[in-house]
């Protein structure tokens, strides 16, 4: 369960990937979705914040930068997984045509 309570985190989904738990098809297909999503949002974040001046005087070094990474990371999973009309569903619709029916069984 992720940190704020909503049901299956990143790791754990990317975990269930990795080991061959999820059997289905589409709902494989979704989660490699959904993690791309989470993973194309934490580059765009990281690319923004590269945009911002660093000052000397008050820059936080390298605490900072990992607290940032670190922030920007579960920001931009919980935005994946809450997301409907995002990067990782259209992803999902398109690539999901290439698949059999959901239910029909293999033979």
């Amino acid at each position: 369960m992720d940190p704020i309570g909503r049901g299956p985190g990143v790791g754990d989904m990317l975990s269930e990937l990795r080991s061959g738990s999820i059997q289905d098809p589409h709902e494989r297909l979704e989660a490699a979705s959904k993690l791309l999503e989470g993973t194309f949002y934490q580059e765009l974040f990281k690319v923004m914040r590269e945009t911002i001046p660093d000052d000397g005087v008050l820059g936080g070094g390298q605490g900072q930068d990992m607290f940032e990474g670190l922030m920007d990371q579960h920001v931009a999973d919980v935005a994946a997984m809450d997301s409907d009309r995002g990067l990782g569903s259209a992803l999902y619709r398109y690539l999901a045509q290439a698949l059999p029916p959901e239910g029909a069984t293999e033979g």
